[in-house]
């Protein structure tokens, strides 16, 4: 049996992470992040396709192939979180599962960054536990897969 497939899409500037602010996003490089979803999803017995890329439409044409695709959606879109509806409209167009991650807890940060419009897409939030919040989505979706196949 192919194992469920789950994306992790990674939005701008997330490919600078270990460089940019580590006293708000930690020293961890986006290969650590990989590495974390590997390691989790070789535990939970799914299969990862990790992206990241700086561009909006490119983010919006992933989640797009991800219908009928894959079975659920590990997100972190960056600042695309607090500006773009062209984001939220794909999310909801994939019908699946959405998991939204940051890496800092967004709540605690300037005012623009407290509201998300993907939010209104995800399932679940998971924001302020570092990388390791991406294991938690993977854990999390993966137990929304499983309960959807037991339906």
């Amino acid at each position: 049996m192919t194992p469920p497939l789950i994306a992790v899409l990674n939005g701008p500037n997330l490919n600078m992470l270990g460089l940019r602010q580590p006293d708000i996003y930690g020293r961890g490089t986006l290969d650590d992040v990989e590495q974390v979803c590997v390691q989790a999803a070789e535990r939970l017995d799914v299969a990862i396709d990790f992206r990241q890329t700086n561009g909006e439409g490119e983010l919006v044409s992933w989640v797009q192939e991800c219908r009928g695709r894959a079975r659920g959606i590990v997100i972190n879109p960056g600042a695309y979180s607090h500006t773009s509806i062209a984001l939220l409209d794909a999310l909801l167009a994939t019908d699946l599962p959405v998991v939204e991650v940051h890496i800092s807890n967004i709540h605690r940060r300037e005012e623009f960054r407290r509201h998300s419009f993907v939010s209104q897409a995800a399932t679940g939030v998971i924001c302020g536990l570092g990388i390791r919040g991406y294991a938690m989505a993977l854990t999390a979706l993966t137990d929304i897969i499983m309960d959807e196949d037991e339906r």
